[in-house]
């Protein structure tokens, strides 16, 4: 056999593939190859090119397939692989069935998606196409900024630039729509801090711990059970007012007939409530009220005896009890010989006497009511988020200046002030400045009392109710102290608006024109420092100082003859314009 005959190529037409089978069928039947010389190409022909390279490799892979085809095994090996290729191919056609998104992650840590959508689905525009679960779903668009409140833009304006007129006076205010302002109402309570469960002491036969103040009606707290009333906790019993009897107002000191208790329990809503005591002022009806808090919104008067039966000879009293919207309810057994002390008792203890209300509006017996109760509520409360919202003095920040003023306007006896204010400087009282910010002031304007009755309010005017039963009835003197109190141990505070803002919902009467004597304060003897009382056993109070062995007559010989001093001058002078002063200042002092 000549082997370099074999894979021998000519130029002719011939196929290489066919000289090679001839050889192979030479070689198996033991026979020689032999060469046979090929015709000469006929005229004309133009013998082509020489083959390429990359045709020479194709032709030689193809040479070694049918070399080893013709072996069983190996063919069986090629008829698997291709019989295993068709199954893939079929099995990865029929994946189609449904639209999807197939994630791949190779070994580098990236993600590969490919997409594959049915001719079914595709003529299907309008069904909802089924997607996998891993699709990462597009983030939703961001939800619309709430709706602007109406009065965010109002800002204040200066006040007028009136030389004649410097006392206080109103501003304006920018109250929404009654129906809006009852729509923002809040469905549930605002959340109390640290205080959720408040209940009050109850002690019917009652023992005089100390003789520091205090009352029966107020259960004459002792120094120890005060200092415990601030440690504030989740859960809470403090003397609160209506200490004897089963419940406020029935046998406790400031007693109500039944047929009151019981529609005074039925308010749920909103209360606004008054007093007048001593027949000292004259009854105002609120004005511009809207027929939703005609309905809805609770008016109530206490008065006293003296004062229901002057109501009864000017005929302003009705058959039902009412003057206007006010429903008039009168007092027995006041618990204090002063006027000023006894109102003290509605306008801190609401939430005692109302136990079902959700908020109260307090207004002084001398103020008229010009704007609706739920406007009132909307601008200092529920725009605030504020559950307690009292407006500042429009002149006085300080404590100290304000006791100063007290006595100097004998609001009190001088010598009564004294020993709170010392007392309270004991406990760490300082004048107020910057450095107290945002506390705005430490003297409120306290005709006008907004709040909710949560536990923390309720527990602040119980406190603030006990300093007023223990020292003297002017409560601007104590609000401070107890508000800090609270404010130390909680993140609560009170809301404290500008004075102007107040009068422009009130409008500021006078009192009656009668002459009374300044209330003489009650034999109260210096406190002794809390932290110098045993826990079992309180020691007794030190004598008093010379400061408080001040007599009575005294007393009223230095300050009662200032009082008709201006009264004559006023009777003298025919001008109306001096009178208008003086109304103006006798005004600003009682407030």
């Amino acid at each position: 056999m000549n082997g370099g005959s074999l894979g021998m190529r000519s130029g002719s037409y011939g196929s290489l593939l066919q000289n090679q089978i001839q050889q192979q069928q030479q070689l198996q039947n033991g026979g020689a190859v032999q060469t046979t010389p090929l015709p000469p190409p006929p005229p004309g022909h133009v013998i082509g090119r020489k083959p390429t390279k990359m045709f020479k490799e194709k032709e030689s892979f193809l040479y070694w397939i049918c070399k080893f085809a013709g072996r069983k095994k190996v063919g069986m090996l090629l008829l698997c692989i291709i019989s295993a290729a068709v199954f893939l191919w079929v099995l990865y056609v029929g994946k189609g069935d449904a639209r999807e998104v197939v994630v791949s992650r190779p070994a580098f840590g990236y993600e590969e998606y490919s997409y594959r959508e049915p001719l079914d689905e595709y003529r299907m525009k309008n069904s909802s196409p089924v997607i996998s679960e891993s699709v990462a779903q597009p983030p939703p668009p961001p939800p619309p900024p709430p709706p602007r409140h109406p009065c965010e833009s109002f800002v204040l304006p200066p006040p007028p630039a009136d030389k004649k007129r410097t006392g206080p006076r109103p501003c304006p205010v920018c109250y929404l729509p009654v129906e809006e302002a009852v729509a923002l109402m809040p469905k549930d309570p605002s959340p109390s801090p640290v205080l959720n469960n408040l209940t009050y002491v109850y002690e019917e036969n009652l023992t005089k711990s100390d003789s520091f103040g205090g009352s029966e009606f107020g259960g004459y707290p002792s120094l120890e059970q005060r200092a415990n009333s601030y440690d504030i906790r989740e859960s809470m019993t403090v003397p609160c007012g209506f200490v004897r009897g089963t419940k406020p107002g029935r046998q406790t000191g400031f007693n109500l007939d039944d047929s009151d208790l019981f529609e005074m329990e039925q308010c749920h809503g909103v209360v606004v409530a008054s007093a007048i005591f001593a027949n000292y002022d004259v009854i105002q009806l609120p004005k511009n009220i809207s027929d939703a808090a005609k309905e809805n919104v609770c008016f109530y008067m206490f008065v006293d005896e003296e004062t229901e039966t002057y109501l009864k000879k000017s005929d302003d009293l009705d058959n039902n009890k009412r003057v206007g919207l006010w429903r008039i309810v009168v007092v027995h057994n006041l618990p204090y010989n002063d006027a000023r002390r006894n109102g003290k008792v509605p306008k801190l203890l609401l939430h005692r006497m109302f136990p079902n209300a959700r908020y109260s509006l307090w207004i002084d017996g001398k103020l008229e009511l010009v704007v609706d109760p739920y406007q009132i509520l909307e601008r200092f409360l529920w725009r605030k988020n504020a559950s307690f919202a009292i407006s500042r003095h429009y002149r006085r920040f300080d404590v100290f200046k304000e006791a100063e003023a007290n006595k100097a306007a004998a609001k009190y006896d001088n010598a009564s002030i004294d020993i709170q204010i010392e007392f309270y400087k004991s406990e760490g009282l300082t004048p107020y400045s910057e450095a107290k910010l945002p506390i705005t002031s430490d003297v409120p304007e306290g005709c006008v009392i907004v709040r909710e009755h949560i536990p923390i309010s309720n527990l602040f005017t119980c406190l603030w109710f006990n300093e007023v039963d223990r020292f003297t009835s002017r409560d601007q003197l104590s609000f401070s102290t107890v508000r800090d109190k609270i404010r130390a141990k909680t993140n609560w505070t009170v809301n404290m608006f500008l004075d102007c803002e107040r009068r422009n919902f009130v409008v500021q009467g006078y009192h009656k024109d009668v002459v009374r004597p300044p209330p003489i304060g009650l034999a109260v003897n210096p406190p002794p420092s809390v932290d110098k009382l045993p826990v079992s056993q309180p020691q007794l109070p030190p004598p008093p100082p010379p400061v408080a062995e001040i007599s009575t007559a005294s007393v009223l010989n230095s300050q009662i003859p200032k009082v008709p001093a201006k009264r004559s001058r006023d009777r003298r002078s025919g001008s109306r314009r001096h009178r208008k002063v003086v109304a103006g200042a006798k005004a600003i002092d009682s407030s």
